[in-house]
């Protein structure tokens, strides 16, 4: 398949991209199809790529699906419309994309990142969901684009048009920085650790909706709670229930302990904090002493912080329960993101873009009431530490559903909308 439409107008080319990455999905690491649609498009317009392990840290990265997960997903990209071109250099889960625009003109370097992926989520498959009923509903069975991410990848490609159609009214380096795996907050560590924001003076992370209508735009978004996403595995020794139960060494009563212990730890006095246990899985029988449990965790705190306490208790409960019951814990950090507050100056000028932009009827600079978590904070700390300035914006979108929901829609008029006041902010910085 080609991505690009035949005569026609970038309105209806966002919508296409949009609903082909939507009908594709592709949860993180796997965003194999979808990455080389993307450098394929890219790399036409002219742009200069660097792909995979040239800007990502393979060690860096959290929550890898298994190699075989991951070679069977190759496979299904090759057979479904994957550019055959682009698509071996994403093997692997290494599905990063970073595209330069150099005007050749003496200005700041400024980036703009979008992420890629999908949700472990199955998309509803009734006539009420608007994506199933006019076809381009999710086609993995338990990936489906549940928080606009395909939204996000179109906006990318879009601003790409924009920019190098009007590449003389622009000074300095353009990036255009194409992330995988924000869910769960796994992707971004590599990319930052691979250095694709060393040279950036002006960082701006994207996202369409979190409860913003159409016509609504945040320009400075510090409400993403820092967090830890950890996978734990107890280990015990199996027994008889009934006829040797003090031979065994319960792995579910461990995991149990553990449980109620992590929802005991108390709260931070100085700003939000939260624990949960989202998944619980032990024992093998009903005589059986449970030789293994495992549980799926998450930590989150409203400063890295205060995270950071929270994680610290959360280990210390974990290894408590596996002593009392004397059995072995393993704790792996599946996914991580920091707290973030956006650069008042960049803050200020980014509303000053957006106050002309007809499509806005409402603007609001600073929004500072805690949410969930993004993995973009890695790339809008670095960027500061080294003396830029760094946001993220949400562009209104009308929903039809919460995000994280399997009816979860977007108004696609927000497509356009947000490819527009990303080029007026471009035009701006790069003037």
């Amino acid at each position: 398949m080609t991505s690009i439409l035949p005569e026609t107008n970038l309105d209806q080319q966002l919508i296409f991209w949009r609903r082909d990455f939507h009908q594709y999905a592709e949860s993180g690491f796997l965003e194999m199809r979808t990455a080389s649609i993307v450098a394929e498009y890219l790399s036409k317009l002219g742009y200069h790529l660097k792909v995979g392990s040239e800007v990502m840290v393979a060690e860096a990265r959290m929550g890898v699906p298994p190699i075989e997960i991951l070679n069977n997903h190759y496979k299904w990209a090759e057979k479904n419309g994957a550019n055959l071109q682009w698509l071996p250099k994403f093997a692997g889960g290494m599905t990063g994309i970073v595209a330069t625009l150099t005007t050749g003109k003496v200005g700041p370097t400024t980036a703009s990142r979008v992420d890629m992926d999908a949700l472990d989520i199955q998309e509803d498959l009734s006539q009420e969901h608007v994506p199933f009923k006019d076809g381009y509903a999710s086609i993995n069975a338990n990936m489906m684009h549940a928080c606009a991410h395909d939204g996000h990848t179109a906006i990318g490609l879009g601003l790409a048009t924009l920019l190098m159609e009007n590449k003389n009214s622009l000074t300095g380096t353009i990036k255009l920085i194409f992330q995988p795996a924000e869910e769960g907050t796994r992707g971004a560590k590599s990319m930052v650790e691979a250095g694709v924001v060393e040279d950036v003076d002006y960082f701006i992370a994207t996202h369409l909706g979190t409860g913003i209508p159409t016509g609504e735009f945040v320009a400075g978004n510090s409400g993403y709670l820092a967090t830890t996403k950890m996978d734990v595995t107890f280990k015990g020794i199996a027994s008889h229930a009934g006829g040797k139960p003090e031979e065994g060494r319960n792995a579910l009563t461990a995991a149990a302990s553990a449980v109620l212990g992590l929802y005991g730890i108390p709260r931070h006095s100085a700003g939000a904090s939260r624990v949960n246990v989202g998944v619980m899985n032990a024992g093998s029988g009903r005589n059986v002493i449970a030789s293994n449990a495992f549980l799926k965790i998450e930590t989150r705190g409203e400063s890295s912080e205060i995270n950071e306490y929270i994680r610290d208790q959360a280990l210390s409960v974990l290894e408590g329960a596996a002593k009392m019951y004397q059995v072995d814990v393993n704790v792996d950090v599946v996914g991580e993101a920091l707290s973030s507050i956006p650069s008042k100056e960049l803050v200020n000028r980014i509303t000053a873009c957006a106050e002309s932009d007809p499509a806005f009827s409402t603007i609001t600079a600073w929004s500072t009431g805690p949410s969930g978590s993004e993995d973009a904070t890695y790339f809008m700390n670095r960027v500061i530490e080294l003396g830029g300035q760094a946001t993220y914006c949400v562009v209104g979108s009308d929903l039809a559903a919460g995000h994280h929901n399997e009816r979860f829609d977007i108004d696609e008029k927000s497509l356009r909308i947000g490819v527009n006041v990303l080029y007026r902010i471009a035009l701006e910085l790069n003037k």
